[in-house]
């Protein structure tokens, strides 16, 4: 049950080949006809024998043979070349669905399943997916069509001849049985024992300078033997399983036939069956050798597919905690004009859809993992104002930006823009105006011009020049000698700490948001620079709004208002003056900076 389960999510993409895969079986139908036919024929010119038979005869006999045996090839040709075809087209298709689902997914999911296992479902796993459509349907389908048709011809022969050839049969199907359960929880052992490979290599790859400032090189080689000897040690216990099935199989088939030697013999001998029938029938009998080897292959197939189908569903059935209404709200100018009529917001492409700016946290509190991260929370940002959240570290500040950004869903209060719930705007309307840096800069393995317009479905030099302008970094692509089409390393690894967010910002400046959104992102650059992007920021600042978050009063100092956060609460709000006067948190931490400059500059 589990299994058919496992496999039930196939069925949508193997209903999409569904022609192509007739056209599979009914070449699986013709080569094993074609394949039949020999046999009948060699009774034909045996029996002919004790007869009078010409030169002419045998040479016909013999051209059709090479004919019907020429016929099989072709129709196995053409099997093989459809039904694998077709596994490749539904590996592509169940592997697009899989990167597409995890573009899906929250960053929760991400955070709480590690990056190699995931890798490890979308590559390994994937390909014994593709074994089981390909290979596993068309040995399956062309050993159950071949046995039908030989049982066919071999009763027909005799019947109680075929029975002593089928003795072992119900030992056969116990051993199948037995062995294929084995099968299938070895190799679920398996990939999970690849997976933790995978992981581990990530994130050695990943963390190679960490590896190496603290010299543990000799430490992950030898945890990487330790996983390599294990992942060993479970195939080695599988191949153990094959290597008695197998042979297990051969030696009941090679029972059946001294049966039938002992038998058939006695039966030539009475003259109930022709020495043509009796070569005929081990003939058949021999090509029922290939279909029950095949067997023991296709059900080590099958219960690799779907044990591996089976840690494939675990991704497809997580599902994301943020998705769009199944009704989304009608561009703002319209709402505007029909705020009585809540009916009338009905569905409109997202292309029309413009976001104004004006943000409202109402009553909003939020736990992650049972613990509270934010209480109450009512705040309201004007359209184009400047506001910047500072509190210390834990205090709620990132939570507040992704549950804006509908990184997380809403569990109790209310976010609005523009008068409107954020559950109504569809997601990708509503992230797309939001130009947003967050704590953790991540670019990818390209060029800098690259990394600054992904998001951007088309971006002008002069858009690219001015981004990186007012990011600060252009003067130091400008020192590289390729420029903007300068390679970086994984993850920016070639550019420093300050450069890497540098170039975060005018990626997120490109974009041209309604609503401008920096997590710390000035936390490494030096007071300078930070001070030329503040600069730089206030002229495109001016008509959006935007949230600044920052550990830093130098950051946040020309905000319109200054929100502190403390243990997920709003505990004091002003102007930098204005809570600089009020002697409380926030001029606390100012008083800390200062006299850190202090001792710095000492």
């Amino acid at each position: 049950m589990k299994k058919l389960t496992s496999l039930s999510r196939l069925k949508v993409h193997i209903g999409r080949y569904r022609t192509r895969l007739l056209l599979g079986a009914i070449c699986v139908s013709l080569s094993n006809l074609a394949a039949i036919a020999s046999p009948r024929l060699l009774k034909y010119a045996i029996d002919s024998l004790g007869q009078s038979i010409s030169k002419e005869k045998l040479l016909a006999y013999s051209a059709l043979i090479v004919v019907f045996a020429i016929l099989e090839g072709i129709f196995l040709f053409l099997m093989r070349r459809i039904m694998i075809g077709v596994s490749r087209y539904l590996e592509y298709d169940l592997r697009n669905d899989l990167f597409a689902h995890l573009l899906r997914l929250s960053r929760r999911y991400y955070q709480n399943h590690k990056t190699g296992d995931i890798m490890s479902r979308a590559t390994n796993d994937m390909n014994a997916v593709r074994m089981l459509l390909g290979p596993g349907i068309m040995y399956s389908a062309n050993t159950i069509v071949r046995m039908v048709v030989v049982l066919f011809f071999m009763l027909h022969i005799n019947v109680t001849l075929t029975l002593f050839a089928l003795v072992t049969i119900p030992i056969v199907s116990l051993a199948v049985r037995y062995f294929g359960a084995m099968i299938h929880k070895r190799f679920e052992k398996i990939q999970e024992a690849f997976s933790e490979i995978s992981t581990r290599v990530q994130e050695n790859l990943s963390g190679m300078r960490v590896i190496k400032a603290f010299t543990q090189e000799a430490s992950e080689i030898e945890q990487f033997k330790r996983l390599n000897q294990e992942y060993i040690h479970k195939n080695l216990q599988l191949i153990r399983i094959w290597g008695t099935f197998y042979p297990m199989l051969g030696a009941l088939l090679g029972m059946g036939g001294v049966f039938v030697l002992w038998f058939g013999g006695r039966e030539v001998m009475a003259g109930r069956i022709t020495l043509g029938d009796f070569v005929a029938f081990n003939a058949y009998l021999g090509m029922l050798a290939w279909p029950m080897i095949a067997l023991g292959w296709v059900i080590n197939i099958v219960e690799r597919g779907s044990a591996s189908m089976g840690r494939i569903n675990h991704i497809f059935d997580s599902q994301p905690e943020m998705e769009d209404d199944s009704v989304a709200v009608r561009p703002v100018a319209f709402i505007l004009q029909n705020k009585s009529d809540p009916g009338s917001l009905q569905a409109a492409p997202p292309e029309q859809f413009e976001i104004q700016g004006d943000i409202e946290f109402r009553n909003l509190s939020f736990a992650y993992n049972g613990n509270q991260v934010l209480s109450h929370i009512d705040l309201r940002i004007p359209r184009g104002a400047t506001y910047a959240i500072v509190g210390e570290t834990g205090s709620g500040k990132t939570t507040l930006i992704n549950l804006l950004a509908g990184v997380y869903k809403l569990t109790e209060g209310e976010i609005l823009i523009d008068g409107v719930p954020i559950q109504r705007y569809p997601l990708r309307t509503l992230r797309s105006q939001m130009g947003y840096v967050p704590q953790e800069t991540f670019l990818f393995s390209d060029t800098i011009g690259e990394n600054i317009t992904f998001g951007v479905e088309q971006a002008s030099e002069t858009a690219v020049y001015e981004a990186a302008r007012l990011a600060q970094i252009l003067p130091d692509v400008e020192g590289f000698p390729k420029r903007f089409e300068t390679l970086i390393g994984e993850r920016g690894i070639t550019l420093s700490g300050g450069q890497q967010q540098r170039t975060a910002i005018a990626r997120a400046l490109i974009r041209n948001p309604r609503i401008l959104i920096l997590d710390d992102a000035l936390s490494s650059v030096d007071t300078d620079t930070e001070e030329r992007i503040l600069s730089a920021l206030k002229e495109i600042m001016r008509g959006r709004t935007s949230i600044l978050i920052s550990h830093r009063i130098s950051t946040v100092k020309f905000a319109d208002q200054i929100i502190v956060l403390n243990q997920g609460s709003i505990v004091e709000r002003g102007t930098h003056q204005a809570l600089l006067v009020q002697l409380g948190y926030y001029a606390d931490l100012y008083q800390k900076q200062l006299l850190e400059e202090e001792l710095a500059g000492a």
